[in-house]
This record gives structure tokens, C-alpha cells and sequence, in this order.
């Protein structure tokens, strides 16, 4: 066992920030070591149920002996880093994910779902001619500098905000330049009259989104929404992409898009993809995919990357996508009915306390706000999500070895790893402390 104490101190010495991403610190700190199936320990030896499940790459849950056997076979193969002409792997992941996936056509490899978002912006610049990104208020598209503006903006700079219209910019991180600025907007989601009024200026190259806002909880598209974006798209010649990085394969094998019937010009994905191995992708219409091999340097868009398609990370994702659709129905069937469990076994704790609570739930993910009603954007949860008592709901189910990842209004998790006893261990835990907590 480690000292906790002790090894934070440690982490803090050496590593800037104190934690590999800084989206990783948390209150109460804890220390892991281990992870397996539904379950995280940590140093103390301390086991809980997880629910935060990496950011939501773990389908599977964690160590899954299929995708870590397939891992190792692709080792012991001779597969490798060769950086150099091409490898049948390759081939073999685009043309699965192009079969599953209806707006992928052609597609790139990357390491991580960040890069596969500022890849996808390039080529929309490319492809329009134009310059302008429009991001939404409350959505996390990576880390690149024409995505981090507006994050989640506090109460006070929202309150008067104007259906219709956009914000004002505010960066989220030091170090990007002034100029970024002047090519960035930023809306609410599910806001159709902003998204018309920036687009009619006809100088917007892509207008990037997650379907279903899952930075901040699970924020759902109203009806005829995300149809509504697309007819504006194709009206003023802008590229439409869907961040589907926590989305994709999470709630259907051919992504949110295949729910929802829109199909976006660029998508991006990551995360469940290869259940917790490092791989993103950027696809879309072959059109614009094209032009990553154009034949005129003036329009080519150079993309790049030593580890792009590296065999370890295709082989889970090869591992993936065959257990997906072999087992389709039965994968997603039982992720819908875990799903469910929980949420009517939350609405029922919640049921009689004197505050407000509402369960919002797609497929395996999950949000309890502490608001009366689903949020529509994140003006929503930022005026009335009651943020204290979240906190104190998660940092209190943590202590009890439930693990909510301990950030107001962020997602929870369930993984095929997960099963009916789990699900019903935890609802047990939850209502003793809410009732605890009262």
C-alpha cells in the first residue's frame, strides 16, 4: 500500500500540474492502481464500483481479456511501428469502420480523439476556403487551441444571455493567441436561430458538435435539432461535424448519427472505439477525405503522425468491432437494460427528497442533476443545477466505493463488465447515502 499523502506530494514534485491531464485532479485525491472489469483500487486497497469508467472508453469494462488478447497476439505477431509505406491492418480497421459508420466514406487514424478534431477542423477550412468554427457553449471537443472557448461559462456570464445569438469568447486555458479568437463563435446547443444567424455570414467553415452533449452530463438534441443543422449546413455550404468521440459506438454500433438518422460530413471518434486503447478517427465524405492526398499542394491537407494506425491500438479496435457486430443486439441490449435499471432505481431514491433531482439517461450513460427538469443546454445547469449538492452527492458516494467521477453534472458510465447484481449493490449504496446526506 502507498500513502496517499505521500505519493500526491510525489506526483506534484515532478510531474507539472500533478496529474498527467489536468482534467484528472480530483476531490477527495485518490491514488489508483488498478483496475478490472466493473471495479478501480486504490493504493489503500480500497475497491469501488466504477462508474466513471476513464471518461467513458470502457464498453467492455476494464482489462477486458478479448481486446487484451488480441492486443498481445498483434505483439507476438512480429506486428510494428514500421512508419513507412503501409500495413494491411489498415486497411482492414477503415474499411470495418466505413461498413459501421454511415457518414464515413474514407477515413484517418490518430492517436487520440483531440487530434482527430483538429484534423477534422483543417479539413474543413480546406474544403469551404473559409476560416470560422462554431462551437457549443458547454460541449469539450479536445484541447486544440479553436476549440477551447466556452467550456462551461459560470452563472453570471450567462444569465442574460440572448436566445439567437452567440457569446461572447472566453478562452479556457492561457497560451492561445488573441488571433485564434477572430475566427471562433460560440453558441448554445439546441439553439437553431444562433446557428442560422452565424452561418448566413457565409464565412463559417464547420460548425462542430457531440450529438448529444456528454461533457456536461447527458444534454439530449430536441426534436428536429440536429435535422435542423443539417439543412443549414447544406443551405450555406458549411461543413457539418459531429464530435462523436464519447457518443460513438458507446450508444449504437454505427455511432449516435445512426440514432438519430443525420448524417454529418466529418465525424470523429475515439475512446469506446478500441475500449481504452489510444486511437481516434477523423472520416466523413469522400470528397473532403480526399483531400488529405490531393495531388495539388495548394489544396492537399498534410496529415501526420509517427503513431497513426500503430498495430496495438488497431488490434483492440479490430477486437472491438468484431465483438460489436457479431454481438450487436445482445451488447446493446444489455447496456439499454442495465441502463434502464439504473435510472428507475435512481428516480425512485430521489423520488421523495426535498430537493429537485431528475435522471437523465442515453443508452449506458447516465446524469443525476439536481435541477426539476432535463437541461436543454448548459445555460440550463449552470442557473439551475443546485452545483454544491452534486458535489456533495459524489465526493459522499465515493467515500462509500462508488466512484462518480467527482465534477459537477459529468457523466457516469455502465459496461458490459457491469451486471444486475453490481447495478443493484449500487443502488443499495446510493440510497443510503442520499438518505445520509439529507
Amino acid at each position: 500500500m502507498t500513502d496517499i499523502a505521500s505519493e500526491v506530494a510525489r506526483q506534484r514534485s515532478y510531474v507539472a500540474g500533478g496529474t498527467m491531464s489536468i482534467n484528472r485532479a480530483i476531490t477527495p485525491e485518490r491514488v489508483f492502481v488498478r483496475a478490472k472489469g466493473a471495479y478501480l483500487w486504490d493504493s489503500d486497497g480500497r475497491r469501488y464500483i466504477d462508474y466513471h469508467a476513464g471518461f467513458a472508453p470502457y464498453l467492455f469494462g476494464h482489462g477486458d481479456t478479448e481486446v487484451d488478447e488480441a492486443v498481445i497476439a498483434a505483439i507476438r505477431s512480429g506486428a510494428s511501428l514500421i512508419g513507412a509505406g503501409t500495413m494491411p491492418w489498415e486497411a482492414e480497421i477503415s474499411e470495418m469502420l466505413a461498413e459501421a459508420v454511415p457518414g464515413i466514406e474514407q477515413l484517418q487514424l490518430t492517436t487520440s480523439g483531440s487530434e482527430a478534431v483538429a484534423y477534422a477542423l483543417r479539413l474543413a477550412r480546406a474544403h469551404t476556403g473559409r476560416d470560422t468554427v462554431v462551437v457549443m457553449q458547454g460541449g469539450y471537443n479536445g484541447w486544440n487551441d479553436y476549440v477551447s472557448y466556452n467550456l462551461m461559462d459560470p452563472a453570471g456570464a450567462v444569465a442574460d444571455h440572448e436566445p439567437g445569438t452567440d457569446y461572447p469568447l472566453r478562452v479556457t486555458t492561457a497560451g492561445i493567441p488573441d488571433v485564434v479568437g477572430q475566427t471562433v463563435r460560440a453558441i448554445e446547443f439546441n439553439d437553431l436561430e444562433a446557428a442560422e444567424t452565424l452561418l448566413a455570414a457565409g464565412d463559417v467553415a464547420a460548425i462542430i458538435l457531440e450529438p448529444v452533449l456528454q461533457n456536461i452530463g447527458i444534454v439530449k438534441p430536441r426534436p428536429g435539432y440536429l435535422e435542423g443543422l443539417r439543412d443549414l449546413c447544406d443551405r450555406y455550404g458549411t461543413v457539418l461535424i459531429f464530435d462523436e468521440v464519447k457518443t460513438g459506438f458507446r450508444h449504437a454500433l454505427g455511432g449516435y448519427q445512426s440514432i438519430c438518422g443525420v448524417t454529418p460530413d466529418l465525424s470523429t471518434f475515439g475512446k469506446a472505439v478500441a475500449n481504452g486503447y489510444p486511437l481516434g478517427v477523423v472520416g466523413g465524405r469522400r470528397e473532403i477525405m480526399a483531400l488529405c492526398g490531393d495531388p495539388d499542394p495548394a489544396r492537399r491537407v498534410v496529415v501526420a503522425g509517427t503513431y497513426n494506425g500503430h498495430p496495438v491500438n488497431v488490434a483492440a479496435a479490430r477486437a472491438t468491432l468484431l465483438r460489436l457486430k457479431s454481438q450487436e443486439q445482445q451488447v446493446y441490449g444489455k447496456l439499454e437494460a442495465l441502463g434502464a435499471r439504473m435510472q428507475a432505481g435512481l428516480e425512485r431514491i430521489f423520488a421523495d427528497r426535498p430537493y429537485p433531482a431528475t435522471v437523465v439517461r442515453q443508452g449506458s450513460a447516465f446524469t443525476v442533476y439536481f435541477m426539476d427538469r432535463a437541461p436543454q443546454n448548459w445555460r440550463d445547469i449552470a442557473m439551475d443545477n443546485d452545483s454544491d449538492r452534486d458535489l456533495t452527492y459524489r465526493r459522499a458516494m465515493i467515500e462509500a466505493g462508488v466512484f462518480h467521477f467527482p465534477v459537477t453534472t459529468k457523466q457516469s458510465s455502465i459496461s458490459l463488465a457491469h451486471d444486475e447484481a453490481i447495478i443493484d449493490e449500487t443502488l443499495e449504496i446510493t440510497s443510503d447515502v442520499v438518505g445520509s446526506l439529507d
